[in-house]
């Protein structure tokens, strides 16, 4: 099969982050042809000027929309391209120059209708993007599910680094309404139909997560409302890792609880976790600085996923209705 990408790119409201990112795709060592196809999903701050930039070095589409989410803007670029296989980016994302490379050599010695790749931090990153990137990629904190050590020909890939054939696209539908959550439901559509994914670990992007502690926090407790979700329509899914998170936060509580009683010994084992958590991170950025916000990032990570999780997990148990009535912020109409 003739592999001819296109690149799919929603953006709201990043004019600046467009920028940066067609600058690494101008830069890419892969020779083929490949076209860029970039959907402005309703924005206020448009960036069809910064698309202009680059009409002369990119084969670039750019169409504005009204806003319906990321998932219904990567659909609308994947109706319109004109390649064979979509890659799917965030608009926050920095592209290595050997990227598409590294797709195309895995693609040609293992083909897959779908593939995922990791993301990493660059050294320019800020700490705190650096401290919140360990968190969402460590194999301490998260079993390394975005990228590290799943199996690779079971991966669940993530929409911000994202591959499917037209194929798949047009087996499933593409994207679903939800979000966050619609990467994991499109592939575990695409298993049920048959098709294969695979982990490209050569191809991972610079993921810069513009992001607050705030914002950190609502997006983690957001992907813990989606999951009970998941597991009601893919229930063989299912796994007890899902609840790792609320047990740990609970057991923390209970910990702090049993200091009261003399009974230290709990508390103990989570000094014992973030000590290997804040050594991990400092040496791995070379920052004592990262190190400490490792800790709290990663605090956030499990509480704020592990809230949500145990929250729409009762909502569900308890209630008949459908669930775009009863968590309507995570759907898209």
């Amino acid at each position: 099969m003739k592999l001819n990408f296109s690149i799919i790119v929603p953006v709201y409201n990043r004019p600046d982050e467009v920028e940066e990112l067609l600058d690494s795709l101008a830069k890419q060592s892969y020779q083929a042809h490949f076209e860029v196809v970039l959907v402005e999903d309703g924005s206020t701050e448009k960036c069809e000027h910064i698309v202009a930039k680059y009409n002369d070095v990119l084969s670039i589409s750019y169409y504005y929309k009204a806003n319906s989410g990321p998932g219904a803007s990567r659909n609308y670029g994947m109706e319109r391209a004109k390649g064979n296989y979509y890659i799917i980016f965030d608009s926050d994302c920095v592209i290595p120059k050997q990227y598409l490379q590294e797709v195309y050599d895995g693609l040609t010695k293992h083909y897959t209708d779908c593939f995922g790749g990791p993301d990493n931090a660059m050294a320019s990153f800020s700490a705190l993007q650096k401290a919140i990137n360990y968190s969402m990629t460590s194999v301490l904190t998260t079993g390394g599910i975005r990228g590290k050590s799943e199996k690779l020909h079971k991966f669940q890939p993530r929409s911000f680094n994202m591959g499917i054939s037209n194929k798949v696209f047009e087996a499933t539908g593409g994207f679903a309404k939800i979000h966050p959550g619609e990467d994991p439901d499109l592939t575990l559509r695409l298993w049920n139909l048959g098709f294969e994914t695979q982990l490209l670990s050569k191809a991972f992007v610079y993921h810069k997560r513009r992001i607050s502690w705030q914002k950190f926090y609502t997006q983690v407790n957001k992907f813990g409302q989606v999951r009970p979700i998941l597991d009601k329509w893919h229930p063989q899914t299912a796994k007890i890792t899902y609840w790792f998170p609320s047990l740990f936060s609970i057991g923390f509580i209970i910990a702090l609880i049993c200091i009261n009683y003399s009974f230290i010994v709990p508390i103990y084992f989570y000094a014992l976790y973030y000590l290997i958590i804040f050594m991990d991170a400092s040496l791995k950025n070379s920052s004592i600085a990262i190190g400490l916000m490792a800790i709290l990032a990663t605090s956030i990570q499990f509480w704020a996923y592990g809230i949500g999780f145990i929250k729409s997990k009762v909502k569900l148990l308890f209630n008949t209705k459908e669930v775009t009535v009863l968590f309507p912020h995570l759907f898209f109409k």
